[in-house]
């Protein structure tokens, strides 16, 4: 083939014999093992190896990467071993083309957990060795530069998965230009139509601006010939994706967009930026607040440069970049700059290393607190799409947070217990609450507290991936604490029904029983009673055995004895997030209750007569008998409806009136029913008990023009 010639050949340029000969002996190995197999195309399927593998030759990849990217197919498209590739090749390329391989072996119930399972694999292997995720991304980019050949669902499918996942972590990774190629790809395959008009306007556009934009470059190099600065100057021009992005970002027509001329101006040093940035302004005029210096806070994919925005010849935005030739081989090439422009003795893979290893360990720790690939996934998205803000610490120490970040997001990027324990924060200078945006130069200080503790609703407003795992697993083992120990009561119960005290249970048949269960331990058993996972008689019955095996060790459509067999729970008040109070009916203290237990979830009270309760009949094995302890502890919402005559000063005199009561209004809303005078009105009240309730309604009825109080079950 005349392309292994050409590609060994070019590796001539930066690798020594040897390197080119095991690269060679790579190629042999691929072409051999996918003898027989095309692609869809048509073309005999080596030829993509070897394009991926020239594709990374372009970023002077060393000779193990070149080898790992021609065999990077073999495990997974032919019966070549993990072991067979080590033997030939080495353990470093075995392990590269193992993390590149699918886990094919696995049946997966969905496309989506198939994909977040791999890519997870893809991200840990990625974390070994980064040239991992090199060769992926080559991978990638000559698949969708082949995608035509694919069957339309299947292209879009790649499209989407590309421009959502594998063109950001090439902006994460610094690779600018390969993230501009396949962000332009996914969006051909993704909207054709709208990417062949704005391809012909950007053709059509290109003829009239290039006078134009000439004249003002030839504005700005005199400019830096006067003022004796070395400046390279060269126009830029939007890509298809990226004049998309802002026409629907902005609501820009196409001429509105490319009224905007860019340039990039190329410096000896970090010192002669600022120079050039003088230059500029001296020329043209900037734009308030249109300046951003990377220079001295560089992006977290080690991009730097200076961007300013000016009004440019005819009033038309000029946008200008400027930064050094060091700065701009990092910013088009990213971690693929330490191998491509090293000069003389051997690759350092060490160095790309430690660029990429805080983002990858931040990784890591997200993927050992999600709970599956999907939720891991889910919680890295995040972390991919790095429009940065910039902020400070007390010290003046800078944090880099994605934009849309929160309070939390600080507190947590900060330390985990910090995360755990914050309670408000000083944003310059002034308390704020934790769901506050952050913004570039905002200095933020957590406030603590060591008894606040993680709270659910933060899950709706962090922004980042670590601070979203942080509190997913907290609460997950803070559920799975507080059910074990609702589970042992739903227990110990039970088994006082079978007239067997507790502490008799033996701790030979707790690890009996937990063998037989496959559980790790008692509490895991525990935790799955509080949860709803598993019945507390069944559980009870099999711990007084004395030998034999669980009637049901899962629970599913077991019954316990009906009547008195039945256990009975004692409810002591609000007790975290094993039982919760159902919202449908919102018993309080004093109320007729039964418990019904959601897999999973834990336990959710009711009010007897509960309609919602009363149309789920199917699921009656799953409740149990509850009633209110003596010594409740606690306030409950109750809901109040009111029928009152509108009037001036009315909902002071209710909000007085619970307040004498002792009640705290937790939400109000009102509406006019007939258009009239009339006012239909719903509080939301925190009471204690039933009589605490009703003391609240009388204390209404005594308002005037109040015309009807009762309580409100939904």
């Amino acid at each position: 083939m005349s392309e292994i010639a050409e590609f060994t050949r070019h590796l001539g340029h930066y690798l020594a014999a040897p390197d080119v000969a095991l690269v060679e002996r790579a190629f042999e190995f691929s072409e051999s093992a996918h003898r027989g197999q095309f692609r869809k195309s048509g073309e005999p399927f080596i030829t993509h190896p070897l394009a991926v593998a020239s594709i990374l030759s372009q970023w002077r990849l060393d000779a193990q990467g070149l080898a790992a990217a021609l065999l990077h197919d073999v495990m997974e498209d032919t019966k070549v071993s993990k072991h067979e590739i080590e033997h030939s090749f080495g353990k470093p390329v075995a392990d590269i083309v193992d993390g590149l391989s699918k886990l094919d072996q696995i049946e997966f119930t969905s496309r989506e957990e198939a994909q977040a399972e791999n890519f997870r694999k893809m991200l840990l292997a990625m974390a070994q060795d980064v040239r991992v995720i090199l060769i992926k991304l080559a991978d990638r980019l000559h698949n969708m530069r082949t995608l035509d050949a694919m069957a339309l669902t299947h292209r879009r499918r790649i499209a989407r998965e590309t421009l959502d996942i594998y063109a950001p972590i090439a902006n994460r990774l610094g690779l600018n230009a390969l993230y501009l190629e396949l962000q332009d790809l996914a969006f051909k395959h993704l909207n054709p139509m709208r990417f062949r008009i704005i391809a012909n306007a950007i053709k059509a556009a290109r003829g009239n601006r290039r006078e134009v934009m000439n004249r003002l470059l030839d504005v700005i190099r005199d400019g830096f010939v006067r003022t004796g600065i070395p400046a390279n100057v060269s126009g830029r021009e939007k890509t298809i994706f990226s004049a998309y992005k802002k026409m629907r970002e902005k609501r820009y027509t196409f001429a509105q967009v490319f009224d905007i001329y860019g340039v990039r101006v190329l410096v000896p040093d970090a010192t002669a930026c600022y120079a050039a940035l003088g230059v500029l302004h001296s020329l043209y005029k900037p734009i308030p607040g249109k300046f951003k210096d990377y220079v001295a806070i560089p992006k977290a994919n080690g991009y730097q440069s200076l961007h300013t925005t000016l009004f440019g010849p005819f009033g038309t935005p000029l946008e200008a970049q400027i930064r050094t030739h060091d700065m701009h081989r990092i910013a088009e090439a990213g971690v693929a700059a330490h191998w491509l422009y090293k000069s003389g003795g051997e690759l350092d893979i060490a160095e790309a290393q430690r660029e990429t290893h805080r983002w990858l360990q931040s990784l890591l720790e997200i993927q050992s607190e999600s709970r599956d690939s999907k939720e891991f996934l889910e919680n890295i998205k995040g972390d991919l799409f790095p429009e940065e803000i910039y902020v400070f610490t007390p010290k003046g120490k800078i944090m880099a947070l994605p934009r849309g970040a929160t309070a939390v997001d600080f507190a947590y990027g900060v330390h985990t217990d910090i995360g755990h324990h914050c309670v408000a924060a000083r944003i310059n200078y002034e308390q704020m609450p934790l769901r506050t945006e952050l913004k570039s130069g905002d200095q933020v200080e957590v406030i603590t507290a060591p008894t606040a503790r993680p709270n659910p609703s933060w899950l709706s407003f962090v922004a980042t991936g670590k601070a979203r795992s942080r509190i997913r697993h907290f609460l997950k083992g803070l559920q799975q604490k507080e059910s074990a120990a609702l589970g042992e009561r739903l227990l110990n119960q039970a088994l006082l029904t079978l007239k067997v005290a507790p502490e008799a249970v033996t701790w030979d048949r707790w690890e009996a029983l937990a063998r037989e269960y496959a559980a790790k331990s008692h509490l895991e058993i525990l935790a799955d009673i509080g949860l709803g996972k598993r019945l507390s008689f069944v559980v009870a019955q099999a711990l007084t055995r004395a030998t034999g095996h669980a009637d049901d060790a899962s629970g599913a459509g077991a019954t316990p004895a009906s009547g008195a067999g039945k256990p009975s729970l004692t409810l002591r008040g609000v007790e975290g997030v094993a039982i919760q109070y159902a919202k449908c009916c919102r018993p309080i203290p004093g109320d007729k209750v039964v418990g019904q237990f959601r897999k999973g979830q834990g336990l959710l009270v009711h009010n007897r007569e509960c309609l919602t309760l009363k149309k789920q009949r199917s699921d009656m094995d799953q409740l149990i008998d509850v009633e209110w302890a003596p010594d409740i502890e606690g306030v409950f919402d109750a809901g109040i409806r009111l029928l009152v005559a509108d009037r001036r000063g009315l909902l002071a005199a209710l909000a007085i009136a619970i307040s004498d009561a002792q009640a705290n209004i937790d939400n109000v809303s009102m509406e006019r029913p007939d258009g009239g005078g009339a006012l239909a009105m719903f509080f939301s009240v925190q009471v204690r008990d039933r009589q605490h309730l009703a003391r609240v309604m009388r204390g209404l009825k005594r308002v005037p023009d109040v015309r009807r109080v009762q309580r409100a079950r939904t």
